[in-house]
């Protein structure tokens, strides 16, 4: 960690990974994201900085210009960690069993699974898992946006307020979106940001002999791999 480290990596993204980061930031198994959200987390490098000297990275900038909103967003709104930034509130599920069984990935669907195991191996996870994982949470499972920001804060080295919140808020529709119904299908989204499997392969090793795509879907296996849980939400998708 510190400055040093942070002014590093980022030298060292702006010259290596950059240019491929507008083709390859949502590829899963590449891994090919900055990972300066941390040091932007604490002050370590400036968001300014990187949005100067990333010349041609219209894709990277946007994500930091997305920081930078949900900044804004939270010194209008303080109350975002806690608070529905659209008035009203829809009625969420309470079920502890649920919610244990997402925070630690043993929900039965492997691309679930995967970004909560790198949580909690790495502090941190990569920026289409959590958009899936989240979805998973409140729009599947039904369960209160507040509980899994609150899981993300507690495991994140990158979490802090305005973007943890921020983010929840939007996947869950209760936050800026114009889109508040938005969804993600998860099997959907692994299918095109991890084809072969090999993210959930890194995380999930019960896993690991299922071949090709067939691992996202052990339901439906002749077995499930010894240790893996069946699907929590029931569904056939």
């Amino acid at each position: 960690g510190g400055e040093s480290a942070g002014r590093e990596r980022a030298e060292r993204w702006l010259r290596e990974g950059l240019n491929g980061y507008a083709d390859g930031h949502d590829d899963l198994a590449g891994d090919r994201t900055s990972r300066l959200s941390p040091y932007l987390r604490f002050g370590c490098v400036s968001p300014l900085e990187l949005a100067c000297r990333a010349e041609r990275g219209e894709d990277f900038v946007r994500q930091l210009c997305w920081r930078d909103f949900h900044h804004q967003v939270t010194y209008a709104f303080p109350r975002i960690n806690s608070e529905n930034y659209r008035h009203g509130e829809r009625r969420w599920r309470h079920d502890r069993d649920a919610l244990r069984a997402w925070q630690s990935g043993m929900t039965g669907l492997p691309i679930v699974d995967a970004g909560m195991r790198q949580l909690l191996a790495e502090g941190w996870m990569h920026n289409r898992a959590r958009l899936i994982v989240a979805a998973y949470l409140v729009r599947r499972l039904g369960i209160d946006w507040r509980d899994g920001a609150r899981h993300f804060f507690e495991h994140l080295l990158d979490g802090d307020v305005a973007n943890n919140s921020g983010n929840w808020q939007w996947v869950a529709g209760t936050g800026n979106d114009t889109r508040p119904n938005r969804g993600f299908n998860p099997l959907r989204q692994a299918r095109r940001y991890d084809p072969a499997g090999d993210y959930v392969r890194r995380y999930v090793p019960e896993l690991a002999d299922v071949p090709g795509a067939r691992i996202h879907e052990p339901w439906r296996l002749p077995s499930l791999p010894a240790g893996y849980p069946a699907r929590l939400d029931g569904t056939d998708e």
